[in-house]
């Protein structure tokens, strides 16, 4: 075996670029080719039916069944020009990955031969099997009825020969079983509340669209490596392994040359994405060795969600054609940084305002203090909603290692907005602004209109940090949903706004003046959401303590952070913005604690076979080997001096046999505490009793392993180690 590792490592170093056939066209040619893009719709459907759809997908228009038949036609007819024989309904259930039913375009033409059918129908709605997915207890599993359904909003693609439709998916009874519904329901939740207080500054608004970029870090390795690497393949991350001499200290891996092969797998990787229309803009080295970035354009919400999936799914696959494997696992080594998927979100009129940003009137400016105010308010509220939406096994390595955000939610504003803020807080409102007539107000808030983007530097430890014009939303894991985080924030900051227009109202009710209203409610919300803002270092034990103290979540245990799904007020949210109802709600937290279970005792079960079949034996035969030694020294030197030359090698083979008993031991404990944890029928109980004491015993095994790692010959052992696994 250790042989083999070493064959394996001189392979994978031995690997050279697979060459990349680029398009000849410019990436602006080819980008959506394989995307039944506006253009496409223009010319593949009757100009009716294409003003119908564009209606239903930027307006929100009633989709009628009447032109299915007639989209459905132009679908087939483009995707069959481009070698498609198969559709599916693409969707997002709750297992953090996308599923798909294959079905030919064939149908019995009645006569003994077969003709190629795609109706409206079968675009519109499909049944796939719902017996399997996690539903949380809202179907039995008997119960096998479900509904896909065609969100046109997200357009249809082609993948191989397959035509890909982007849909809902949905229970028999109608709940959600996915992630894309509650996100469409959180995106109308917070268009509507948006554009209503928009109105306060621009009457003309129709609608308000939420914008997302996110930054998608990963590890690189090769595939030979990953394959002798049993915990990498069945768990996505290392359970053992201890740290190389040198890995990210030297900070020389960050933004450096990036390596001939993961440039031949960048550049294929990209190239079909933008035929996928997925908007590929940025690519470095990440602080890790093999640590990688990719970032696209911002787009809407929903579209960036779909998108994000899609490249996920593309990454894997066009990895193994360039011999390495994507690690998306949020910690998938130890000691050095963890891959995040930062979701940068901000708000957008149908005129071109970004309702975060600075403007150049009093008007604008007010209107960007009172998004600004109504977003805290909402991260404030829910922090630990917003916590628990970002949450899991996975993610919970990465939070709060000191190269991410910590496991408590707050908001960095810069020296800038901070004082900008507190001076609205602290003046007098009748020295704040005065009306001039026509000319509008004029507020008593210096240099709003000098307010520029980037003005201050950037606090990697906040997890919800302003950055000029939107928020960036740290703290969501590299291989999650980012959905899950949207669905929250939205809602969340739907919630928010529609409290401050009902507060705003009132008071214009009574009489009082439109921008004084909206400043006592700005004042008033100010003082409320102040413990959410924090600058500071939110490393320090110190944070963790006056987070306490100010009221906001602290909680670090996974499974008891996702009760803040069931938290009275996070139901009534979801609720009054008619995103999800409490019934929705109990199943996907039942999911989750059934997921972050079966997640541990996998690792649970992978790291007591590797301990006992793998490390056990390796230990053993490198003891029995230096046992031989210490006897042939003394056959060899006179008593005295073989005890003194044999010294070392005695307390190697003691320290063995004592790390080696030690991880016999913490083998059978943790085999015995997951026979208890299992006996639970409860899933958040269960949940607990996993994170309680079957992680604690798997820390303590790895603590033995690793340091086993560090006295026995290189050439016994048989794990690649992190010095191979990290440097390709």
């Amino acid at each position: 075996m250790a042989k083999l590792r070493f064959k394996v490592v001189e392979e994978a170093f031995r690997k050279k670029p697979l060459e990349v056939v680029s398009p000849t066209l410019r990436p602006s040619e080819y980008f959506g080719k394989y995307v039944f893009t506006r253009d496409k719709m223009f010319k593949y459907l009757p100009r009716d039916v294409y003003m119908q759809l564009v209606d239903v997908i930027d307006n929100g228009a009633h989709l009628e069944r009447s032109i299915a038949d007639a989209v459905a036609k132009g679908i087939k007819q483009w995707a069959e020009e481009n070698g498609v024989t198969h559709y599916t309904h693409w969707f997002q259930p709750l297992t953090e990955g996308t599923a798909e039913k294959h079905d030919a375009f064939i149908e019995h033409d009645g006569k003994g031969g077969m003709i190629e059918e795609f109706s409206g129908k079968l675009l519109v709605q499909q049944e796939p099997d719902a017996s399997s997915f996690p539903s949380g207890g809202i179907r039995n599993t008997f119960e096998a009825r479900g509904y896909s359904a065609w969100d046109p909003t997200s357009p249809v693609f082609i993948i191989d020969d397959t035509l890909c439709i982007p849909t809902i998916f949905i229970s028999y009874t109608g709940e959600a079983l996915d992630y894309k519904a509650p996100l469409l329901r959180a995106l109308r939740a917070v268009n509507q509340a948006a554009t209503e207080v928009s109105h306060y500054f621009y009457p003309e608004v129709k609608k308000v669209t939420c914008n997302l970029g996110w930054e998608q870090e990963y590890f690189l390795v090769d595939e030979g490596l990953f394959n002798a690497r049993p915990d990498l393949m069945l768990t996505g991350r290392t359970l053992m392994g201890h740290d190389s001499a040198k890995n990210q200290q030297m900070d020389d891996h960050y933004f450096g040359i990036i390596p001939d092969r993961v440039q031949a797998f960048m550049k294929d990787l990209e190239i079909r994405a933008l035929e996928l229309s997925i908007p590929c803009k940025t690519r470095h080295n990440e602080v890790a060795p093999n640590q990688f970035e990719l970032a696209p354009i911002y787009e809407e919400t929903n579209l960036a969600v779909d998108h994000n999936m899609l490249l996920m799914s593309l990454m894997k696959r066009v990895a193994r054609k360039h011999g390495f494997r994507v690690l998306l696992h949020e910690k998938p080594f130890a000691g050095i940084n963890g891959s995040g998927k930062h979701c940068n979100w901000s708000l957008s009129t149908d005129n071109g305002i970004l309702l975060h940003a600075p403007g150049k009137t009093p008007e604008d400016n007010l209107r960007f203090v009172v998004f600004i105010v109504e977003t805290l308010m909402a991260v404030y509220r829910h922090n630990g909603l917003l916590k628990a939406s970002i949450m899991s096994a996975t993610n919970a390595h990465r939070l709060g290692a000191n190269e991410a955000p910590p496991a408590i939610i707050s908001s960095f504003l810069g020296k800038q907005l901070t004082e900008l803020l507190q001076h609205i807080e602290s003046s007098d409102k009748k020295n704040l602004f005065d009306m001039a007539g026509k000319q509008g107000m004029k507020l008593d808030i210096p240099q709003i209109p000098e307010l520029l983007i980037d003005n201050t530097d950037r606090n990697r430890t906040s997890p919800f940090a302003f950055t000029g014009n939107r928020f960036e939303f740290r703290a969501v894991g590299s291989e999650a949903n980012c959905a899950s985080a949207m669905i929250a924030l939205n809602t969340a900051v739907a919630e928010a706004l529609t409290l401050f227009k009902r507060r705003v109202d009132d008071l214009i009710a009574q009489g009082e003046d439109q921008t004084s209203a909206i400043l006592d409610i700005v004042r008033e919300d100010l003082k409320t959401c102040r413990p959410i803002h924090f600058d500071g270092n939110g490393y320090s034990d110190e944070w963790t303590q006056e987070a306490a103290n100010r009221g906001l979540d602290v909680e670090r245990s996974c499974p008891l952070i996702f009760d803040r799904y069931l938290d009275a007020d996070t139901i009534k949210m979801f609720e009054s913005m008619s995103v999800m109802n409490a019934k929705e709600l109990a199943a996907r937290n039942e999911v989750k604690w059934e997921t972050y279970t079966k997640k541990i005792q996998i690792e649970a079960r992978v790291m007591g076979d590797l301990s006992m079949n793998h490390i056990i034996p390796i230990a053993t035969q490198y003891q029995s080997q230096l046992a031989q030694n210490v006897l042939n020294m003394y056959e060899i030197f006179s008593h005295d001096e073989a005890d003194q030359l044999t010294a070392r090698n005695k307390d190697i083979i003691r320290e063995i046999a004592q790390r080696s008993q030690r991880i016999e031991k913490g083998v059978e404990e943790l085999i015995e505490s997951r026979r208890v944890a299992n006996r639970i029928t409860a899933e958040r109980e269960k949940a607990i009793a996993y994170h309680d004491t079957v992680e604690p015993i798997m820390e303590k095994i790895r603590y033995e392993i690793d340091k086993l790692e560090l006295i026995i010959s290189d050439e016994c052992w048989t794990l690649p180690k992190y010095r191979e696994l990290l440097f390709i």
